[in-house]
């Protein structure tokens, strides 16, 4: 099975497969045949005298200065190399691929005008993990993602870098190495391989995959925490969710009952004279459910993206080209800001299950440890970790929605600044993997003393999984080594969920 560029629909699993080599992606002769019929179109407008903006004309505030055929190609050429003015760290390596498979799609379905032997070109990269290096700053999120795109292009024109391992080399000596000469680029196509949202896109792509995961790895954890402190599982059963039936509680709910599903534990305690737990067990599925919620928001609107064409003008036909809005990526920042909170509400409410289960209660030692009274901290000082964790999480969640700074001389009046939400919603998934490997963590050791009860399958199985990796605590050792452990389960992705 292969995916058809410019055809197929992409999904967020499927670019993600196409991006790790698991699934092939072809232009084929339909598609082909689009692009040939749209590059005509670009050529006879690039051919009569009406103006026609990035066609014939100059950019931005010089959209009303028309350009003459033979200053075309210098000018598309100069376009990449003015507008590759980013900042800043690269991206990571699979974001630009990423980039590129979302433009390759873009560009396929045939109103952009750019040639087919440049998207070739662009699939050549993709598909020989020949990965463009991008800055991660200078992108305000409309006229497209001027600055990374304009990274991510130079090197068709022998310009820029690419990655080779982890060595940074030019891009002219790159190709070199693969016997392929620099492509000249011709009217529109600079702007259409620059104009495009595919910066905010590629990272609401991954963000979405990491979030899709550490959604349900939050469950886990909080089941683990409630296991531990043996909660009650009545505020989890279906009656109660029906009569508030918002899609993700339900869903949380109908988890969390799977996963403490036949705990002898659990069962032991229910009728333990406890009237109700703390709201961060009790309300997981209210919390983590509103999670899901702008979760599967953003997703429906990633999937629009990515099937979009987001450049500018589009080509309609001989005559016509649109120059319109379709580059203003506000549709993808407002939810990208809504979903740092999301992400960010996940960590703070684990950080409070961690606390509750080092204060002593209900049979558990004070900080999980019963060694040496006094002499040992236990478990204490992780909390300081995921309080800080929840912190810079916070402070992240400002929505850079909300702002714009003029461009381009006022010609770009308003901006959507995505691209930086993307960055922040990512760099809050990276802390929210560390918080939920903590509380795991801090589960297991809570599970210690519950023996000799039993927990539900799911439960024993992540509790094997933890303690094959992190032993019990006795007495206190240097606890960074266990927490790198426990990080490096989550991102490999080793636990159960369902």
């Amino acid at each position: 099975m292969s995916f058809k560029y410019g055809i197929d629909t992409l999904t967020v699993h499927k670019v993600i497969a196409i991006a790790n080599g698991k699934l092939h992606a072809e232009i084929t002769p339909e598609a082909k045949e689009k692009v040939i019929q749209s590059r005509r179109k670009v050529e006879s407008i690039a051919n009569a005298n009406t103006p026609v903006y990035g066609i014939n004309t100059g950019f931005g505030p010089l959209c009303d200065v028309q350009i003459t055929p033979d200053e075309t190609n210098k000018l598309q050429e100069n376009l990449l190399l003015t507008h590759a003015v980013g900042v800043g760290n690269p991206i990571d390596k699979q974001i630009s691929k990423i980039m590129m498979i979302c433009k390759v799609h873009a560009l396929c379905q045939g109103y952009s005008g750019v040639r087919l032997a440049l998207i070739e070109r662009i699939i050549y990269f993709i598909e020989n993990n020949l990965l463009p290096v991008v800055p991660e700053q200078g992108s305000v999120g409309a006229s497209g993602d001027l600055a990374p795109l304009a990274h991510l292009f130079l090197p068709l024109i022998g310009a820029g870098e690419f990655w080779v391992g982890d060595e940074i080399k030019p891009a002219k000596d790159v190709l070199k190495a693969h016997n392929l000469k620099p492509k000249q680029l011709k009217a529109k196509e600079g702007l259409g391989l620059i104009n495009g949202t595919q910066f905010i896109l590629a990272h609401t792509i991954v963000g979405l995959y990491k979030m899709a995961y550490l959604l349900d790895l939050a469950d886990v954890a909080g089941a683990t925490s409630i296991e531990g402190y043996q909660g009650s599982f009545s505020p989890f059963k279906d009656e109660l969710h029906k009569i508030r039936p918002y899609k993700g509680t339900i869903e949380v709910a109908e988890r969390m009952f799977m996963l403490l599903y036949r705990s002898q534990n659990v069962d032991a305690h229910q009728n333990c004279g406890r009237v109700q737990d703390p709201y961060s067990m009790r309300c997981i599925p209210q919390v983590h459910g509103a999670s899901r919620n702008a979760y599967y928001h953003l997703k429906e609107l990633a999937e629009i993206e990515m099937n979009s064409v987001t450049d500018n003008p589009i080509v309609l036909s001989e005559t016509e080209a649109i120059s319109g809005g379709n580059f203003h990526g506000q549709p993808l920042a407002m939810a990208l800001d809504y979903n740092a909170i999301a992400a960010a509400e996940l960590g703070n409410i684990s950080d409070r299950r961690c606390y509750l289960l080092l204060e002593g209660k209900y049979g558990l030692p004070r900080l999980l440890t019963t060694g040496g009274g006094g002499l040992n901290s236990g478990f204490m000082i992780p909390q300081y970790t995921t309080a800080a964790l929840v912190t810079e999480n916070k402070s992240l969640c400002f929505p850079p929605s909300a702002d714009s700074i003029p461009t381009s001389l006022g010609q770009e009046d308003h901006v959507s600044m995505g691209s930086i939400s993307g960055r922040k919603f990512n760099q809050i998934l990276d802390n929210l993997e560390k918080i939920l490997a903590i509380e795991l963590m801090y589960g297991a050791q809570a599970l210690e003393f519950r023996r000799p009860n039993t927990f539900s399958d799911i439960i024993e199985e992540n509790f094997k999984i933890i303690r094959n990796e992190v032993p019990k605590l006795e007495d206190d050792r240097a606890l960074k080594a266990d927490i790198d452990k426990m990080i490096a389960l989550v991102k490999r992705r080793a636990f159960n969920l369902r």
